[in-house]
């Protein structure tokens, strides 16, 4: 007969792999007496596992839904499955859950025997998901369950963190926090070194173990890490930087730009700055275009001359068209022929020297 602590956990198991058992069923399967049975199913339900029981000779056990999402007993199959539906969703950076996806991959992987590692990294090593487009940048799951362990466990991280530029420095960090955000996963951390805090794109950074001590967290620099994040990329990220004002009023700017847009500043009741980066002040003109609200150039004064030739180009843009849709408003071309009278001469009725003229 099974120990009681491994019976509750075969038990546990039968319950979670059909939707209903009878009584005498389960005594057999375990080995015990159906008294057995409904004294391990009261233990259950102590735990925190809500079991119902429906009285009578066709009655029995199933598995219900409770308050709280108690444990689940995985077989090998399954838990295979499910790291890599997680690793999956933690690569593509899915919106609202790739932050939840990492953590419980980590909790996972933790627990993971070694021949079911080895079966999740060849799945995910020898399979292609056709769910996006494939990005040159993203981020190995091994690297961000490797940071997010630290950050939960408060440990020092040391790695090799490349530029934009390709090159690379040696960085001892305080993880704090993982942030995904525009398809992109960053560590937001403490860095040793330059006594500040700093944001690493994930998929430049390259960790060297051992890692530790273990530290005591500092206070974030913001509550909302996300919006942080997206707010620094919007302006810090880029060559071209610029102020425009923005003739609605900033709450209602607000609700119109998500954070990488930039960062808002109240000025009047009826207007807000926004400081904005871009690649270049050509890309800016039709990022700050595509706000789709009415804007002033606060500076630079280089901005201004880019949209007015912007406007330029799409007012003849605009001209070309037209004349192209109207033959007649196209201006000077070849005369038109002259319809022809019957004597060929050319003369017609509202002529002075035709049949018709006064």
């Amino acid at each position: 007969m099974l120990e009681t602590s491994a019976r509750l956990l075969r038990l546990l198991s039968l319950l979670q792999a059909h939707r209903e058992w009878s009584g005498a069923d389960l005594a057999e399967r375990l080995g015990v007496t159906p008294r057995t049975v409904r004294r391990d199913v009261d233990r259950l339900r102590e735990l925190g596992y809500p079991v119902n029981a429906s009285p009578g000779t066709g009655g029995g056990y199933q598995l219900g839904a409770g308050a709280e999402l108690p444990p689940l007993l995985l077989d090998d199959d399954e838990a295979v499955a499910v790291a890599v539906g997680l690793r999956t969703a933690a690569g593509q950076g899915v919106e609202g859950i790739g932050e939840s996806s990492v953590r419980a991959l980590s909790k996972l992987e933790q627990v993971l025997p070694n021949r079911l590692r080895r079966r999740v990294g060849a799945l995910n090593a020898f399979t292609v998901p056709l769910l996006r487009a494939p990005r040159r940048d993203g981020v190995d799951p091994a690297v961000l369950t490797e940071l997010a362990d630290l950050c939960r466990d408060s440990e020092r991280l040391r790695f090799d963190y490349r530029d934009h530029g390709g090159s690379s420095t040696r960085r001892t960090v305080e993880p704090h926090r993982l942030v995904c955000t525009e398809r992109r996963w960053y560590l937001v951390a403490w860095d040793l070194d330059r006594e500040d805090w700093r944001t690493f794109r994930a998929d430049r950074i390259d960790p060297r173990p051992p890692h530790g001590p273990r530290f005591t967290p500092r206070t974030p620099p913001a509550e909302d890490l996300a919006a942080y994040v997206a707010q620094g990329l919007s302006t810090r990220a880029y060559a071209a930087h610029a102020v425009v004002r923005l003739l609605v009023p900033a709450e209602e700017a607000a609700q119109r730009l998500s954070p990488a847009d930039g960062t808002l500043e109240a000025e009047t009741a009826r207007t807000c700055l926004l400081r904005t980066g871009a690649t270049s002040l050509d890309v800016m003109v039709f990022h700050v275009l595509f706000l789709g609200m009415e804007f002033e150039v606060v500076e630079p004064l280089e901005l201004a001359d880019r949209v007015r030739s912007a406007r330029d180009l799409l007012s003849r843009a605009l001209d070309r068209g037209a004349r192209s849709a109207d033959p007649d408003a196209a201006g000077p071309g070849p005369a038109p022929r002259t319809p022809r009278t019957q004597d060929g001469a050319g003369r017609t009725p509202g002529t002075r020297s035709g049949p018709g003229a006064a």
